[in-house]
């Protein structure tokens, strides 16, 4: 099985390799085979890069409005014609089951661009009368933005970094993790095929330190990061030694909290989507799955039930719901934390462990994990997994479970179960989180904006406020009577 590409990288509308950068293994999750071998970017790589951008973010900002828009527009049209070849790329990048790609990676991606092709239009300041003077503000594009991606939705991410990019005059350079590299080149294509012009959305391959060396370059403008929380904070600190804009997408502990009065089938339902979707692979996951007593016998019997029916697998059966986790070390930490789980004292109800059979032997999976009767002090309860371990934990008021929900220095995301509307709404202003789903989870349409507060990050990816982090406000003031000075 090969997805090797022209070239690790795609610079001024063209694939460019340098073998002198560091070896990057694209290595199928599902059975451990290299499927492509791609080189680190080396700084004139790097350097290469932004004189492209540079060149080709004066030419598109000179655009009006609708003509950017038009290439963004064709550029979703064309994702949504090659959905199956691009998602069957996604799976193998990643390892996630193809009945979710086809559905969550290439086609969100796709929304964003024509959504925000539509916004390219909204980019207007306003004018502020100042009696015999006035004065106006115009929002500007930022000029050459850094992307930089992570591993669970490369595609989809790609799409959202660089769809506000774009539609506010900028260019972009995006570096994928180096545990997928594919998707991003084809995306790379697309944009040149849809009309762009060339050195507008560059994709250099490598580790952290071409992470580091893009975002502290002396031509980078603005960095927007989708990561853990300590490579935001290091990303974050240097982006700040040069006082440039950001944009930390990074990730949570999340709370998911089910009354007694919660329809307790779309409880069950909410929760194994916000645990085990993306082989649990995913930043905003209710991992912390908070129960009211008098419904915690039910849901933990029905919840048992419903997970012992998901298809473990390989991925590009269309007939999989978990494919592997994205690697063999990630693999490795998320067993260590189900050890932790049991050492600790909580309640294994449900898998735990590696699927058997000759079909797992060499892949990188971990079956559905459910443990019940966690405390607030477990590590499976603080730290992020980032794999399908759900922790299930009882409360008994909603005072106490809002206060548990708080108590952590993440804040990306939240969930309220409850047929009690008005209880709804007041927890979910009480939880500190950025985004706070009511009845649902996970869901995350291009037209409302997503992001965290606390250590879950700063600046909002998607929605009508995106598009103020990819541009800047000018004002010009305009006298139209005499200098008054005293001198």
């Amino acid at each position: 099985m090969k997805a090797q590409p022209t070239a690790s990288h795609f610079i001024n509308g063209e694939y460019v390799e340098d073998t002198a950068g560091k070896v990057i293994e694209c290595v199928y999750a599902a059975d451990g085979s290299v499927i492509a071998r791609l080189h680190g970017a080396t700084p004139a790589i790097i350097d290469r890069a932004f004189t492209a951008a540079l060149e080709a973010q004066k030419v598109w900002a000179s655009w009006l409005p609708v003509e950017r828009a038009r290439v963004l527009r064709r550029a979703a049209d064309i994702i949504r014609e090659r959905n199956e070849d691009l998602s069957e790329l996604e799976t193998l990048d990643t390892g996630k089951a193809i009945q979710e790609t086809l559905v969550a990676d290439a086609t969100s991606g796709a929304d964003a661009l024509e959504w925000f092709s539509a916004q390219a239009h909204s980019l207007s300041g306003e004018s502020v009368p100042l009696g015999t003077d006035f004065a106006y503000t115009v929002r500007e594009p930022l000029g050459v933005c850094v992307g930089i991606g992570a591993w669970n939705y490369p595609t989809q991410i790609a799409c959202w970094k660089a769809a506000p990019a774009l539609a506010c005059g900028n260019a972009m350079i995006f570096k994928p993790s180096e545990l997928t590299p594919l998707c991003a080149l084809k995306l790379a294509e697309i944009f040149i095929e849809a009309g762009a012009p060339k050195g507008l959305f560059n994709v250099v391959q490598g580790y952290g330190d071409v992470g580091a060396a893009l975002s502290t370059h002396k031509d980078c403008a603005k960095v927007s990061l989708t990561g853990s929380v300590p490579t935001g904070g290091k990303v974050y600190a240097s982006a700040a030694a040069g006082m440039r804009h950001v944009t930390m997408e990074l990730g949570g502990k999340s709370p998911m909290i089910v009354f007694d009065d919660a329809d307790l089938e779309d409880a069950i339902g909410g929760a194994m989507l916000g645990n085990f979707y993306s082989t649990g692979q995913i930043c905003s996951n209710g991992t912390r799955v908070f129960v009211q007593r008098g419904l915690y016998g039910r849901f933990l019997q029905r919840l048992a039930e419903r997970t012992a029916t998901i298809r473990i697998g390989d991925p590009l059966d269309p007939e999989t719901h978990l494919g592997p986790l994205v690697s063999k070390a990630q693999r490795e930490k998320v067993l260590s934390y189900i050890d932790k789980g049991k050492a600790e004292g909580a309640r294994l109800v449900l898998g735990g462990d590696v699927p058997s059979g000759t079909l797992f032997d060499k892949g990188f999976y971990v079956t559905p994990t459910v443990f019940a009767d966690v405390t607030d002090d477990m590590t499976i309860a603080r730290e992020e997994i980032f794999g399908p371990v759900m922790a299930v934990l009882p409360f008994d008021d909603e005072d106490e479970v809002v206060s548990r929900a708080n108590a952590t220095p993440f804040g990306l995301a939240a969930g309220v179960f409850t047929q009690d509307i008005t209880r709804a709404h007041r927890v979910a202003a009480s939880l500190q989180a950025g985004i706070c789903w009511i009845n649902t989870y996970n869901l995350t349409p291009v037209e409302i904006p997503f992001g965290g507060v606390k250590q879950s990050g700063l600046g909002r990816e998607n929605g009508k406020a995106a598009m103020a982090f990819y541009s800047q406000l000018k004002t010009i003031h305009v006298a139209l009577g005499k200098v008054d000075s005293p001198y």
